[in-house]
């Protein structure tokens, strides 16, 4: 098939209502579940928990999608059930989805070394191309089928971005993260009261009406309600987006939001990071959407962990995340938000 003739072939195959995620088909090959959120709203906390977890006894390929140039997730996520990790630096639903398909053809290569496959999509990422590529990529269709998208929704912040107006033309991220959601984890529920969560409740139905909410605190949720669930329908989605198959749709993200990133081999001084991290959230916390480093600090074995979400901050030496004896002591740090100074920033760490 040509990328036309494909897309025209499935679109008859859905509307004929021959799509199910039990066929046959589907019981060959690897299963996916795509982890999107807005930044900052728990990813990759959920998915520590799901590899943590001693009660689903699978073994993944985690492919962690970064928007900057230099990555961070990947420092801290914990192995116990990881076979292979893979990064991919940009956004993987538009200038890098060349190179989801490539790493997943090499992932294919490696069966039966995982029985499931995690992405984990960029904060700014719309999950539509990324699901899209396990129904026009026929290779990759051959060895995989996409068993759910799984949004994490911050419900603190969640509102100020959904409500955000954007330029003609582009897209609002978290607007399509929830709408192709087949399981929403409305996280952070500690932080807001109940008139805010039941608003935050109304917003997601209003744009999604068919995915289940799962309310949650620190990510935490059974692996069972997350993974072999069978979730995404293909019929649903293409009803709710008839251009879903389209290859040749573009993505627009908004050009006031970048990223900047740091990284060098080295140790610092944690406490006056900290401290530069604090007057940056007095004067810059509107316009930070999300804030992450690790940090190698002289004198220990642990890594230093720290994240934020415009004024949300936390950070500490992690026992959990040590230092490995063939392991290069460096810190890397990722900034991404709206009008960033980047040398000024980037002096500022320095």
């Amino acid at each position: 098939f040509g990328s036309r003739s494909l897309y025209k072939w499935v679109r008859e195959w859905c509307s004929q209502g021959v799509v199910s995620m039990a066929s046959a088909a589907e019981k060959s090959t690897v299963p996916v579940t795509i982890l999107t959120g807005f930044l900052g709203a728990g990813k990759t906390t959920l998915l520590n928990h799901i590899l943590e977890s001693p009660d689903h006894g699978k073994r993944f390929a985690i492919i962690e999608n970064e928007f900057g140039e230099v990555g961070v997730d990947d420092k801290v996520i914990k192995e116990t059930s990881v076979e292979l990790i893979e990064v991919i630096n940009g956004c993987v639903c538009c200038t890098v989805r060349g190179d989801l398909v490539k790493v997943l053809k090499r992932l294919a290569e490696k069966l039966p070394s995982f029985d499931a496959v995690i992405i984990e999509t960029t904060g700014l990422a719309d999950p539509a191309p990324v699901a899209q590529t396990f129904f026009v990529e026929e290779d990759v269709a051959r060895s995989y089928h996409l068993d759910g998208i799984i949004t994490v929704v911050d419900a603190k912040h969640i509102l100020e971005h959904l409500n955000e107006e954007k330029p003609e033309g582009v897209e609002n991220e978290s607007v399509e993260q929830i709408a192709f959601a087949d399981r929403i984890l409305l996280n952070k529920c500690d932080l807001v009261d109940k008139e805010t969560l039941d608003e935050v409740r109304k917003a997601i139905t209003g744009i999604n009406s068919h995915a289940e909410i799962v309310h949650t605190t620190y990510s935490k949720l059974e692996p069972s309600k997350l993974l072999n669930i069978g979730a995404f329908d293909l019929n649903r989605v293409v009803a709710m987006d008839p251009g879903f198959l389209n290859t040749d749709g573009e993505h627009q993200h908004d050009s006031t939001v970048s990223s900047v990133s740091v990284r060098f081999e080295g140790e610092l001084n944690y406490m006056q990071l900290k401290m530069w991290i604090r007057q940056l959230m007095r004067t810059k916390a509107s316009d930070l959407f999300r804030y992450k480093g690790v940090l190698a600090v002289k004198g220990s074995s642990m890594k230093y962990v720290f994240q934020g979400v415009h004024m949300l901050f936390s950070g500490d030496l992690e026992p959990s995340f040590k230092w490995k004896d063939d392991e290069v002591r460096e810190c890397r740090f990722v900034f991404i938000g709206r009008n960033l100074d980047k040398e000024a920033l980037k002096l500022g760490i320095m």
